[in-house]
């Protein structure tokens, strides 16, 4: 085997079906990811939305991890700018230390919701003592583990239980700044081809991240739609779009419907915005061709992992996409 699998669920809900069943679903997902094989299985965090149901990551990847028995589980990701790096750094202690050398700890910097959304989230914080992101990642690193923090604001504070094997630390981004800072903070770097299929961007950040790190590789997420044929599944992915909302100070967010990006706008208070529609970046075709295309992509840029995310919402269909991928992996590698 030249490359593992990994999956990254968003917990959709299907239609005029509940939050509670689609949760049912992402166990069931899981445990068909264990049993094929894959390396890693990740939940998102979405907030205020009544498409995906994992509002609460480190909750559900608790259930998670008491539901299977050795895939490493995580979150895909943790939108820091919410929280205090000293709560996140205590949850993923205490789940390190239940389950040893299983739980990964994804960080992110999009809110994960609108701004209605993220101002009830960060409802309790001052500017005055607002981090930026960098600051929150640097500091949460510190807590990580639970040993005390060395400086600072919050020397000798420590994010208790003390963990023997403490969370392994993934930043989430698709930019030369997001590689050099992981290689800053000794994590592995997951880059979000999903987002930002960019042939050139992801070229860079590979590179830049091989030259912070010494050789280091990161971990790359894509978007995945298998069909009976090549055909069958491109005419599926032609119909996905995402929609990116642009800010006048450089800013970027990218949204699943022109509605919701209309809102984001709206919502945010501002005026300076455009908005554009674009393909998502999705590797469609049978099974056999995705893998084909993985393939290709660990030869050229020596990619070790792929975190796969399945838009299809219906779980039958996203099980039997993780049993189909893993067979022809399998055939590929013989």
């Amino acid at each position: 085997m030249v490359y593992d699998l990994s999956l990254l669920d968003k917990c959709p809900t299907e239609a005029n079906k509940s939050g509670a069943h689609a949760l049912a679903n992402a166990v069931a997902t899981a445990q068909a990811a264990e049993k094929a094989g894959f390396r890693r299985y990740w939940v998102a965090e979405h907030h205020h939305s009544n498409d995906f149901a994992s509002s609460a990551p480190e909750v559900l990847v608790a259930y998670l991890l008491a539901s299977t028995r050795h895939i490493r589980i995580g979150s895909g990701g943790v939108m820091l700018q919410h929280y205090s790096p000293y709560k996140v750094a205590e949850i993923f202690n205490v789940l390190s230390s239940l389950a040893p050398d299983r739980v990964d700890l994804g960080v992110g910097k999009t809110p994960g919701g609108l701004p209605h959304t993220t101002k009830a989230l960060q409802s309790e914080m001052h500017d005055e003592t607002r981090m930026n992101f960098e600051e929150k990642v640097e500091l949460l690193n510190q807590f990580l583990g639970g040993e005390e923090v060395k400086a600072g604001r919050f020397e000798g504070l420590a994010a208790t239980p003390r963990s023997e094997t403490k969370a392994r630390g993934f930043l989430l981004g698709a930019s030369v700044e997001s590689a050099k800072l992981a290689a800053h903070l000794g994590w592995q770097l997951s880059y979000a081809g999903h987002l930002n299929g960019s042939d050139k961007k992801l070229k860079n950040t590979v590179s830049a991240y091989r030259k912070a790190t010494g050789g280091g590789v990161p971990l790359l997420a894509l978007a995945a739609i298998i069909g009976r044929s090549d055909k069958e599944a491109k005419e599926r992915a032609d119909q996905i779009f995402i929609y990116k909302i642009h800010f006048s100070d450089g800013k970027t967010y990218s949204l699943l419907t022109e509605e919701a990006a209309q809102e984001f706008g709206a919502l945010s208070g501002r005026h300076d915005f455009t908005i554009e529609k674009h393909h998502t970046q999705i590797i469609a075709g049978t099974a056999e061709t995705v893998n084909k295309t993985l393939h290709d992509l660990h030869n050229q840029y020596g990619i070790r992992e792929f975190m796969l995310e399945l838009p299809a919402t219906s779980v039958e269909e996203r099980i039997d996409t993780i049993a189909q991928l893993a067979y022809a992996q399998e055939k590929l590698a013989a």
